[in-house]
Formats: structure tokens, sequence, C-alpha cells
């Protein structure tokens, strides 16, 4: 009993509360954790002293060459041997490089590569020796023009670059002077008669193709015109072609020309999605888009083969049976003697992938290779079909065996040999060496003792033999490899560990030199914290799940952090980040006094086909139980992680997978906020959607659905959508919104006129959601606006 009686012991209650929520939760989300929160990147940029050499190999890769920056900001210049002795000079002269490097003139133009982390800036002089004057050219990502200016003749323009990137010139459209890729190293690029020549002569090639091809299509039918210019004495080869049954524009001739493969394709529907424009710029009243966009269950092109005897112009029947409803029909390969036509058939639903031949005589048909599974293929990431030189077999991907691995498969007999095995998957294949029997590829989870989805080299025989590991590092790794394949440069990092670059052997995988590293310290002192990786079991209490914990930078082990998981579930990939890197985008929210965390549960890719097929016809799943199990596994070793309060956010599928969390566990999860979510599957794009959920679309297309669902919503909500969002039709969110008034269920919502996809990330919306967690997560009001 309070001895001072009932009034006093109140207030000393009262008082405790007060002081125990100001240590709990009113000291987070105030006004210096958003300045703080507002300048990561300002704080933060510049801090890491990078080491990204710009590699030149030497004697056609027996040696190393690079540029690194020095303490007084000039270059300083490395070459490497094979022994991995390192020899500096101030000059590159000194260790035998001219610079700049002499650049090869291309045919193609291509495109160049988007800037990624692993970008190495340089600088490309260009030098005009034609008579006349030419314009510059930058090819983007996309495969487009941007203009650099022009160059008078006899004169010179230097740019900066970026290693990869495409560079032209040409006199006006369509006469082409000259195409060049930029290297690592400072690079010459020489417009002259022999760059004209080459760049022309590869447009002319194209069009003397085009011309030349023996078998074409017009109005929708097939023609035949052999050598003959004279259009009296082409041939037609169809008659059945129409505009809704049209033979397509891609046939296949045989090696001795005698035959032809061909597809006629009859069109599937139309599926019109309608979009209020509701501020557009020009004028004030809206506007309707209307764009073509096909939803699982659609009627699609059907495809089917057509072969053609050339010779006695007439058509070879092919039984359609073995093609039907065919989702797409591709990869056509002739064999040497012409005697059978080989071709990838993805039947719709994608549970039977099969290699099929057909006889050039008979039309007979049969299955080489089958690929099937009671759940799905995994066609859009795992699909791998090469064939070898000669055409009597064929290199394949399967995880027929439990895990992705390479096969060699006989094309006459279907026979099929293992070439890589183990609890542990081939990622790609990187390089198949046919005069050395070797392929090269990407594998993941080969080193047990690691992280799974760290990425390694390996290579094998063609018989599957002398498997080499030639990374090993604890870490996921890049790496290029020298011209003649003796050396290659590895570099590796960790979320918690910045890049190392290494120099190897490419045949054993030795150490040869560790080239140079990262330096992060200026960047730890100014209060970045990396990650930490974090491991627990999953649901079964077997499985190994594998995420990363972010915590704010003034970080106090003896206080409590409300918990925020960044969700992308989407079953194509895996999402946690592998490597160094700010995460920028993340780390303003943990700077308000959040721990936030990000996951891969069950259901996302690379990992087993048992772990994979968690998804199939479940995609409200999510991997939400895998990751609860990992969050409470987490706070019991950081005490600091309050799992009581729990929010979650995501967009695009991490949408759907963030109103999932509430809606199927609201008992743990608190808060959500979800942008432009596919919340029911019926409703967005086909491929992605029937890849998982499968095909005709079944009651489990319904039970995934959040629309269907939301009655059970408990915590608070905010959805965000973009009026024009292109990629995830907006009606999906607001079939939910309808949903949940139905239900008289109260949430916020935000709707953004004229935006497309991915709206949440804009600068409005991400300040709203991150008012929207301390509100509702750290019971505090934001900043005043």
């Amino acid at each position: 009993m309070c001895e001072h009686g009932g009034m006093r012991c109140r207030w000393t209650r009262t008082a405790f509360a007060l002081v125990w929520l100001a240590s709990a939760g009113l000291a987070q989300g105030t006004a210096a954790d958003y300045e703080r929160s507002a300048a990561v990147s300002a704080r933060w940029r510049g801090k890491l002293r990078a080491f990204r050499p710009a590699l030149h190999w030497l004697e056609g890769g027996r040696q190393l060459a690079f540029r690194v920056t020095g303490a007084d900001g000039g270059f300083e210049f490395v070459r490497v041997t094979a022994d991995g002795d390192l020899v500096k000079s101030a000059t590159a002269a000194d260790i035998g490089i001219e610079l700049p490097v002499r650049l090869s003139p291309r045919r193609d133009q291509g495109r160049s590569p988007g800037l990624r982390r692993r970008s190495v800036s340089t600088t490309v002089r260009f030098e005009n020796r034609l008579d006349r004057k030419v314009r510059l050219f930058w090819i983007d990502r996309r495969g487009r023009s941007k203009p650099y200016g022009e160059i008078e003749p006899g004169e010179a323009s230097e740019q900066s670059t970026f290693a990869g990137h495409v560079w032209l010139a040409d006199y006006e459209a369509n006469d082409l002077v000259g195409i060049f890729e930029a290297t690592q190293l400072p690079g010459l690029a020489v417009f002259d008669d022999a760059s004209r020549k080459l760049a022309r002569e590869r447009r002319g090639q194209q069009r003397s193709e085009r011309r030349s091809r023996p078998v074409f299509v017009r109005d929708a039918n097939l023609w035949y015109r052999g050598a003959e210019a004279d259009e009296r004495r082409w041939h037609r080869l169809t008659e059945d072609g129409t505009s809704e049954d049209a033979y397509r524009d891609r046939v296949h001739l045989s090696p001795d020309g005698a035959r032809v493969l061909a597809f006629q394709v009859e069109r599937g529907e139309r599926h019109e999605v309608h979009m209020v424009e509701s501020r557009p710029e020009d004028q004030v009243q809206p506007k309707l888009q209307t764009i073509q966009y096909r939803k699982p269950g659609d009627r699609i092109d059907r495809s089917r083969p057509r072969l053609f005897d050339l010779g006695e112009m007439r058509r070879i029947e092919v039984d359609g049976a073995p093609f039907a409803e065919p989702w797409s029909i591709g990869r056509v390969h002739w064999a040497a003697d012409g005697s059978e036509v080989f071709l990838l058939h993805n039947r719709r639903g994608h549970q039977a992938l099969t290699v099929f031949a057909i006889d050039a005589v008979t039309g007979a048909v049969r299955a080489v290779l089958e690929e099937r599974s009671d759940t799905f293929v995994d066609y859009s990431q795992k699909t791998y079909l090469h064939w070898l030189e000669g055409g009597d077999a064929f290199l394949w991907m399967s995880e027929r065996s439990g895990f992705n691995h390479l096969y060699r498969v006989d094309a006459k007999t279907g026979a099929m040999r293992q070439l890589t095995k183990g609890d542990w998957l081939v990622r790609s294949v990187e390089i198949v060496d046919e005069e050395g029997g070797e392929i090269w590829f990407t594998a993941m989870g080969i080193h047990p003792d690691q992280d799974p989805y760290h990425r390694h080299l390996a290579r094998v025989d063609f018989d599957g033999g002398n498997l080499t590991v030639l990374t090993e590092a604890d870490g996921t790794h890049s790496w290029e490899v020298s011209p003649d394949r003796s050396l290659l440069v590895a570099r590796w990092s960790r979320v918690d560990h910045p890049e190392v670059t290494e120099l190897r052997d490419a045949r054993d995988g030795s150490l040869v030199a560790e080239l140079g590293r990262d330096d992060a310290s200026e960047l730890l002192a100014a209060g970045f914290r990396p990650p930490i990786r974090f491991v627990a079991k999953g649901r079964d209490g077997v499985t190994d799940i594998w995420g990363i914990i972010i915590q704010p930078s003034n970080f106090d082990p003896s206080r409590r952090y409300p918990v925020i998981e960044s969700i992308y579930a989407g079953p194509h990939g895996h999402h946690v980040p592998k490597g160094w890197g700010l995460n920028t985008s993340r780390r303003p929210l943990a700077e308000l006094g959040f721990v936030v965390v990000q996951i891969d549960g069950m259901g996302t890719n690379w990992r087993s086909k048992a772990f994979h097929d968690v998804c199939w016809r479940n995609l409200k799943d999510a991997g939400l139980p895998d990751r609860i199990a990992w969050l409470r596994a987490a706070a019991a070793k950081y005490p600091s992680l309050d799992i009581s309060r729990v929010g979650i956010y995501g967009g695009s599928a991490g949408g759907q997978n963030a109103l999932a969390a509430l809606l199927h566990h609201g008992d743990f999860y608190k808060v959500a906020a979800a942008d432009c979510g596919c919340h029911d599957n019926r409703m967005d794009k086909i491929w992605w959607n029937e890849a998982w959920m499968g095909w005709p679309v079944g009651p489990w297309y319904a039970d995934s659905s959040n629309v269907t669902h939301a009655a059970k919503l408990v915590g608070k909500l905010l959805l965000t959508v973009g009026e024009l969002d292109r990629n995830v039709d907006p009606a999906s969110t607001m079939q939910v919104v309808g949903a949940l008034i139905e239900a008289d269920k109260d949430f916020d919502l935000v709707v953004v006129p004229g935006a497309g996809h991915g709206v949440g990330e804009s600068r409005y919306l991400k300040r709203r959601r991150q008012d929207f967690f301390v509100r509702h997560l750290l019971d505090v009001e934001p900043r005043s606006q």
C-alpha cells in the first residue's frame, strides 16, 4: 500500500510511465531524427575509397595492367605478372602500355549498359580523319542515340564515359562512319575510311539479307522467290494465311536450303485496360488512356510449326498434337545434315517444357527431352539450351534432381548425362569452351559453409569430370577472365565486408595476388553501420532462412526499436542484397528510430526446387511464416528488436505481400504500407502470374487475392498507387479499396494523379510512409509540416 495515499501513488506511477515512454519511444522519430534521415546520402557520399582498377590485359592475358588514383590525385600505373609481382610506375610507358589504347571499330551498334556499381569511368578521344564534319552520338541502354556535338575534319573531341558504353558518328541519318565501344583504359577512336567501311558493311549486309531471303511473308502468307529477282516467277507457298491467322516473318531454312520451317500464328484476344489521367499537363479536362494488357486466362497467340519442301513446292504435314496449347515455340535448330529440325515447346501452364524433333521428310514428331513438373518449370529464369558444335548434342539445365544443374543431352537418343550435381545449383552458364571441352558457370551454394546466395565461378568438363571452383572467399563474386583464360580477376564482398579485388589462376583458382581492396574507414567513422547478416530456421525448423538487419547510425543496444520489414517476395528471384553497398533506400527509415530488415523466405528463387515450390498457386504465402520465425529468432539474439511493434512495406509484388501480412498474420505485423500492389493475380500481367499461379485460372487465384481476404484486416494500412500504372493495373488497388469499404475497415489511401508504377518511392510518398510508421509504431506525431 502507498504510504502517502492513492493520489501520490498514482502520480508516481504516471511519472514512471512518462520516463519509460521517453526512453522507449519519444526519443525516436524526433525532428533531429528526421534531419539525420534526410541527410543520409549526403553524409556518406564519397566516404568510401573504392578500388576500381581499369583493367588491361597484356600478352593475351598472361599479364595484367591497371591504373589507380594515387594519394596526390594523380594516376599510378601497375603491371601484374603471371607470378603475382606488382610493378608500379607513375607513367604507363614505363610498364609497357601505350595510351590512349587504340579502339577497334565494330559493325553493330548495340546499346550501352546502364550505370551500375561496377561501371568504370574512362575517357575516349575521338579523331575525325575524314574530309567531312561528323556528328557524335552516345547510345543509351535502350539503344537510343543521344547527340554529343559535331567534330570538324581533322579535329578531335575527348569525352568522359564508362567502360562498355557505345559511341558512334555519322554524316547524316543512316550514313554511319564509325562505331566504337569504350574500354576501361583511356581509348582512341579514329573515324576514317576503315571505320566507315565496317559500319556501312554491316548495314549493307543486313539490307542484303532481307532482300535475298528466299522465303518471306506477304499478305499473311508465305512466298518463295529463291534467287529470282523477277516477281512474276515467285511462288506462293500458302493460301490459308489471314490477318487473324498469319504466317510470321521468322523462317528457318535447312542447311541445304531444301526445306523451311515457318510458323503460323492465330492471334489471341485483345485485352484493353482503361485509365483516366485526371490532371494532364496540356489541358484542364481529364484524358482517357487505353493500353493492351493481357491477364491470366486470356486467349493468347497460338503458334504452330509449318514445314515445306521447297524443291517440290509443297507443305509437309506436321502432327499438331504435340504442340497443343503453346505458351511459346522457338529455339529452332536444324540438324547439320538437314534430316531433322528441333524446337523448344513451352506448354501453357509451364508444367511441360519439351525439345521436339520434326523429321524433315515425313513431318513425324518425336520428343527428344521433356522437362515436367507437378508445380511449375521455371522457364523464365532457368531455361538454358545450347547446341554444341556438330549439332548432335546440346547442354541443358534442369531441376529434376531437386537443384538446378547442367546436363548434356544426346539429340538423337535423348540420353542425358548429368554434369553437375549436389545440394547447390548452377545460376548461369558463362563460357562454353568447345575446344577445351569445358563449361564455365556461376554456382550458388557450392561452398556449404557460406551464404547459399553467394555467387562463385566454377568449371566442369563436358563429361562431368574435373569440377573446379575458382573462387573461394566468403562473399559474393563477380569476375573478368583474361582473353586466353589463364587468369581471372575476382571481386568479392558482403553486405558487411567491403570489396576485395584478387588475381587468380584460372586453371585451379589459386590466389596469385591481391590487387587491392576498398577502404571504408572514413565511411565507418562517419557513422555508417554495415548490415548484420543473420540466419535462422524457417517454419519447418530445418531450412535456413537468410536476411539482414539494418540499424540506425545512432543505435543504442540498451534501447528497444520497432522493426520494419522491407518485403519483396517475387518468386522470380531472391531479393536480399549480398554485396557491399550503402543501401540508402532503406537507411533513411532506420534513422528515424527503427531497425529495418530484409529476408528471403520460402517461395523465392535460387535455392532448392522444394524451397521455390512453396509459391505454387500460393502467392499469398509470401514466405511470411519463415519471416516471422526469422524475426523471432533475431529478437532472441538481439533484444533491442521489439517484435511487439513490427511494420512491413513493399511495392508491386511487395505491395501484395505487405497487405497479405496484415490480412493473414495480423497478430504479428501491426502496420503495413503497400504501394502499387498486384493484390489480385487475376488482375495482373499474364506472364508473371501464370508462371507461378498456373493455367487455367482456378480457385487458388481467388484464394491468394487480397480482395478476397480484405475483411480480415487488422492493424494500420497505407495504400498508395499511381493512376497511370502500366505495369500493375491500378484497378487492382481500387478493388482492394472497395472490399475494405464494404467490410467497414479503416485505412489510408493516396492516389497520385499522372503517376506510374513505383510511385511509392517518390519523395512525397516516401515521406508519407515514414510518417505513417512513426505515428503508428513509435506512437509519436511526426514533425509538424
